[in-house]
């Protein structure tokens, strides 16, 4: 259940609708008992809610505008964001300083390591646990042989930890997250029809757990293998709960997309099915969707809700689980082809969720404002706590 916060307006509408915010209602940034000190963020600009049963007020901002296919998105210790652009190759900084009515996006700086094409390039990246200290970061990227992950600090050159993973047109996976654990989670593209992701012996279609130097972690299913899970076909979303539960999203598969929950070297069956199955070899999804109501990349968690931003359903899924992390009702969609295609997602420090549109690539049809940064903030207990 969706519990309202003390600071919650009472202006909520059904799913799935966005409306303009009116003066009465309005959101601000959560208190500071919540989330710390917030950054100085433009007002929200739309509002949006959650399902008959339970009524959620959501306020959509937008936070910065003109980018071109924003992948990967990680917070700095300010509360900045570093983003990527696939086509571009370039690391982005948006914020903490505002530039008009949004934040001031900063390019820091282009890699030309990266080869891009197809959905490869420069994809996920991740923001070392311990930045305050040795500035790191990490990134995910295709070159003209392979897929491959590198650590550098900012403007510094990229030094590679993980090379080999499979590259093709499409298919190239590239999501990058901390565990709890103080690991490294990779994830990797099928690139095949099925047949690396079956391999133990492929990077392909697996979800990696490695060292900041790129070795395999303590206590990965096979000692000297990096692979935590297989049988995935193209993970790009990756969040975890405050019960250490990973969910992984699950995209471009023939017929269905999905949410799973990763356990330690479980397969989740690509090729050999798709959704749920009898097959006990295989271990079934959360929740699957058709590809035109899903295809989805990011994943983030706040508190018992999980979230995930699909590209051809032009929607956020939001889940409720229980403690247990199984599901609670029905997925309920918001901002239904409100912004075009939705691919990065993240829980921002100060608890609000920010998601950004995949507009400005083949076969997408960009707004003149496209890409965007969009900001929500919920008001029942979810992100931003309003």
């Amino acid at each position: 259940m969706i519990v309202r916060s003390r600071r919650a307006r009472t202006c909520a509408v059904a799913l799935g609708s966005v409306l303009f915010l009116t003066t009465a209602c309005s959101f601000g940034p959560p208190d500071p008992d919540v989330a710390g000190e917030p950054p100085n963020l433009p007002k929200p600009s739309a509002a949006a809610t959650a399902s008959a049963q339970e009524q959620q007020e959501v306020a959509v901002t937008v936070l910065a505008k003109g980018l071109e296919v924003p992948w990967g998105m990680a917070f700095l210790p300010d509360g900045s964001a570093l983003v990527t652009e696939r086509d571009t190759a370039r690391i982005l900084q948006v914020g903490p300083e505002t530039d008009g009515d949004s934040l001031k996006v900063t390019e820091v700086q282009r890699l030309s390591e990266v080869t891009a094409g197809g959905d490869g390039g420069l994809l996920g990246i991740a923001v070392s646990p311990k930045y305050a200290t040795d500035k790191t970061v990490f990134v995910y990227y295709s070159t003209t042989k392979d897929n491959r992950v590198a650590k550098l600090t900012l403007k510094g050159k990229p030094q590679p930890i993980l090379t080999g993973i499979p590259h093709a047109t499409d298919v190239n996976g590239g999501q990058l997250a901390f565990g709890p654990d103080g690991f490294l989670y990779v994830t990797t593209g099928d690139a095949t029809n099925g047949v690396q992701a079956q391999d133990p012996k492929s990077l392909g279609g697996k979800i990696l757990r490695i060292t900041a130097d790129g070795k395999p972690a303590t206590g990965n299913p096979v000692k000297t293998s990096p692979v935590w899970s297989s049988g995935h076909r193209d993970v790009q979303g990756l969040a975890w709960d405050s019960g250490k539960r990973l969910y992984a999203s699950e995209s471009d598969q023939s017929r269905t997309s999905e949410l799973n929950v990763i356990v330690k070297g479980k397969n989740y069956g690509w090729a050999a099915v798709e959704g749920a199955g009898s097959d006990t070899k295989y271990t079934n999804p959360l929740v699957s969707w058709p590809n035109a109501e899903s295809n989805c990349s990011g994943v983030a968690v706040m508190e018992r809700i999980i979230a995930t931003a699909c590209r051809d359903g032009q929607q956020l899924w939001m889940l409720n689980v229980t403690g247990n992390g199984t599901l609670l009702g029905q997925p309920q969609a918001l901002l239904k082809g409100e912004f075009g295609r939705l691919r990065a997602l993240a829980a921002a420090p100060d608890g609000s969720l920010w998601v950004a549109t995949s507009n400005q690539e083949e076969g997408a049809t960009p707004d003149p404002e496209d890409d965007r940064i969009l900001r929500l903030v919920l008001s029942g207990g979810g992100a931003g706590r309003s």
